[in-house]
């Protein structure tokens, strides 16, 4: 969608954009030198090609991902082939295939949804392609991509509550809830609801949440299922946004029904974009827990070393940081997406 990482921060070796990834280095078991731009892993001077399937276009942050990725793989030399999913499993899916036939140097992609990826993951396996997963992770067999480079979703959603901790605090009575889920069935979706959960669990038990359902992770998507939230539960009083473009649609809806978003209605997202900083820098967002979709300078470095024969950690997690609506005007003209 508060800085994005404080108490659940990870520390695996990220990369701020340009900069190398310090974990990669340090994880190796052998020390051969990633390849440098412009040649392949096994040396023979030609450009790496990586095929890349990208979920869709559906919020800010999948554009700032899309652009980090095109912008990382140009600065590194890095011949890159670009698939959009539109948010659809079989489009991606069709597009591995494609890379396959291509004979490309690698695949990279970030999946729509967690299960159904065995069978085309086993022909890049045959094919003897190199898989890197980015953002997202799969269900399945391990053994058929290499590692993955992204978030750690749960821990965001940790996060989320933590911060909705301290926006409710000093609320009176109970505390009635709405969520708005992500794409159904993808890891960040099923991922941060149960981080929230998991908090929420312990917390206070005048929590509740009184009606949740998906938007798809799109701001039409979070306006719409406001909308019905509101008609339906009026008492609702707290939302819980799994990013914030579905944050911005809700906002929207609270406005049309005659509530003020961030004081009738607090409100809490993860991703933490440029008009996620927008909204609470004017007090309608409370807080954000950021993902940030900066992967680009990671990805293309893990590609280089992979073919260089390194070994890399399994999941390398980015650094987030949380913030709160106090912190947004100073925080937004730093931001880089």
């Amino acid at each position: 969608m508060i800085a994005r990482r404080d108490l659940f921060r990870t520390s695996a070796g990220v990369l701020a954009a340009g900069a190398l990834v310090p974990a990669l280095d340090a994880c190796s078991k052998s020390s051969p030198k990633a390849s440098s731009p412009g040649s392949s892993g096994s040396g023979g001077g030609k450009a790496i090609k990586l095929g890349f399937s990208q979920v869709g276009s559906e919020s800010g942050w999948r554009t700032a991902n899309t652009t980090s990725v095109k912008d990382a793989a140009a600065k590194a030399g890095i011949t890159l082939n670009f698939s959009d999913a539109q948010q659809k499993q079989e489009n991606q899916i069709a597009a591995i295939r494609n890379f396959i036939a291509q004979k490309v140097d690698v695949i990279s992609f970030s999946p729509v949804v967690t299960s159904g990826w065995d069978a085309v993951l086993n022909e890049a396996k045959s094919a003897k392609i190199p898989v890197i997963l980015t953002d997202r992770q799969v269900d399945g067999d391990p053994s058929l991509y290499v590692c993955l480079v992204g978030s750690d979703f749960e821990a965001e959603g940790e996060r989320a509550a933590h911060l909705m901790e301290k926006v409710l605090t000093g609320m009176t009575g109970p505390i009635n809830m709405a969520q708005l889920e992500g794409t159904s069935g993808s890891a960040p979706a099923t991922q941060r609801a149960a981080g929230f959960k998991k908090v929420m669990a312990a917390s206070d038990p005048s929590w509740k949440i009184v009606i949740s359902q998906d938007g798809n992770f799109t701001r039409d998507g979070g306006k719409q299922v406001m909308a019905a939230f509101l008609q339906s539960h009026p008492e609702i009083n707290a939302l819980f946004a799994h990013n914030d473009d579905m944050a911005i649609g809700a906002i929207q809806s609270i406005v049309a029904a005659g509530k003020k978003p961030g004081t009738d209605i607090k409100i809490v997202s993860i991703d933490g974009v440029h008009d996620g900083f927008v909204a609470m820098s004017q007090g309608q967002i409370n807080a954000i827990a950021e993902c940030n979709p900066l992967l680009g300078p990671q990805l293309m470095d893990t590609v280089k070393a992979v073919l260089a024969g390194q070994t890399v950690e399994k999941w390398i997690k980015t650094k987030e940081s949380d913030f709160t609506a106090d912190q947004a005007a100073a925080a937004l003209p730093q931001r880089q997406y």
